[in-house]
């Protein structure tokens, strides 16, 4: 009896049909009959500190009762069979494959054309960052119904709200309806959101933080008697690090925790702004302007808000990615760097840009083929005038990003924080 157990043993085992020399030929568009394909995806990420990758092939084919094997090809070359005992399962490490777009043939029984072929991407992932800046204390209900409804339309959204400490300063917004924008922000905030700092130098906050308020230069008129369009950068050093320290007290009093993003009102940062705000305990600054997009403001008499940012960021555009600055030079990245990370604003804000421009710019980053480098692209609004005109263009915006979400398993998109950007962009 034992004999003939092993008999029929190793004729099955003799049965089994050699692996094939040369890959199978393609198949049609569509699986052939009585094979069912599952689990694979379309992108497989290279993960990093920030988003975790797909690593693993991971196929499950049901067959036909006569099948006994099935053997999966990739780019040509055969990788591993697997056998009815084993459900038709694959398990297959992507970590060695190179970037780009791959081909997986799958066989049957040793046949020289396919039942199926799948196709997937191996790619860096591209993270979209959306903010808003808060330029005034508050901004109405219409308002934050509008960013109620950027979320709803758009679930996988986050954003960084830039939250201006003059909410804590400015003698006409009252102590309740601050408080009432805290609980709006932390609601947000603990649905993924992200609390950063945003700063105009308004007079009401710049005194209270023990600083003598500047008047000048502004970016807008001659002078402002409010701070409000004051250059932040025409503050010293150690000025702006007493601005910080009391944005952060009044921040985490008021129950918002510390922050640790940053953009500069105006987008008007210098390196003593990046120094001072590295010293504070901030990680991401989002100042670095994509000024060509603010030709609105090139001819308006009197005003500089266009020309200081072609001066001061003259190299930032659509395409400029996250960088560490030198010590002394913001637009440099060589060492000495600071520890803060630059994110360039490069998709601008909807005040500048409609719907189909943010969507060039996007594609500009992205163009449907897989990354060969993480990348970002960001953009935002000012919740102080976020009409429904400017709410169509950024949700339209959204719209086309949202076609591309790796979550969807539709593209290398990844929806990120601000200050969670030096995770993906290490120094």
């Amino acid at each position: 009896m034992r004999a003939r157990i092993l008999l029929v043993f190793v004729t099955a085992c003799a049965s089994e049909p050699a692996i094939p020399d040369e890959a199978p030929t393609e198949p049609s568009k569509e699986d052939s009959p009585g094979y069912m394909v599952s689990g694979a995806r379309n992108w497989y990420l290279i993960g990093d500190a920030l988003a975790q990758g797909n690593d693993t092939l991971e196929m499950t084919v049901g067959a036909p009762s006569s099948t006994s094997v099935v053997d999966l090809w990739l780019d040509g070359q055969h990788v591993k069979r697997a056998t009815r005992s084993s459900g038709f399962r694959f398990a297959i490490d992507l970590r060695d494959i190179a970037i780009g777009e791959h081909t997986v043939l799958l066989s049957a029984d040793g046949s020289s054309h396919a039942f199926a072929q799948r196709k997937f991407k191996r790619s860096h992932p591209l993270y979209v960052a959306v903010s808003n800046d808060w330029d005034t204390g508050d901004h109405g209900d219409d308002k934050l119904e509008r960013q109620d409804r950027l979320h709803a339309n758009h679930p996988e959204l986050v954003i960084t709200h830039f939250v201006g400490p003059y909410t804590f300063t400015d003698p006409t917004v009252s102590a309740t309806r601050a408080q009432y924008l805290v609980q709006w922000l932390k609601a947000y905030e603990a649905k993924g959101d992200e609390i950063g700092l945003h700063v105009h130098p308004y007079c009401n906050f710049v005194t209270r933080a023990g600083v003598t308020c500047r008047t000048s230069p502004s970016f807008a008129h001659a002078s402002d008697s409010t701070g409000y369009t004051v250059v932040l950068g025409a503050y010293t050093r150690s000025e702006l690090e007493k601005l910080f320290r009391k944005a952060t007290e009044l921040f985490v009093a008021n129950g918002l925790g510390r922050p640790t993003s940053f953009r500069a009102g105006g987008w008007t940062a210098t390196i003593d702004v990046l120094a001072a705000l590295s010293a504070a305990g901030h990680v991401t600054d989002a100042s670095g302007c994509n000024w060509a997009r603010l030709e609105e403001w090139q001819n308006v008499a009197g005003a500089q808000l266009y020309q200081w940012n072609q001066q001061h960021w003259p190299v930032i555009d659509e395409t400029s990615q996250p960088y560490y600055p030198n010590a002394t030079d913001i637009l440099s990245d060589a060492s000495p760097q600071l520890s803060i990370l630059e994110v360039p604003d490069n998709g601008a804000l909807v005040d500048y840009v409609s719907a189909q421009e943010m969507i060039d710019m996007f594609r500009t980053n992205y163009d449907g083929h897989a990354l060969t480098e993480t990348r970002h692209y960001s953009i935002g609004y000012h919740p102080v005038n976020f009409s429904e005109t400017f709410f169509a263009r950024i949700d339209g915006a959204l719209a086309e990003i949202d076609k591309h979400l790796a979550a969807n398993d539709k593209g290398p998109v990844i929806y990120a924080r601000m200050s969670e950007l030096p995770k993906a962009f290490a120094r």
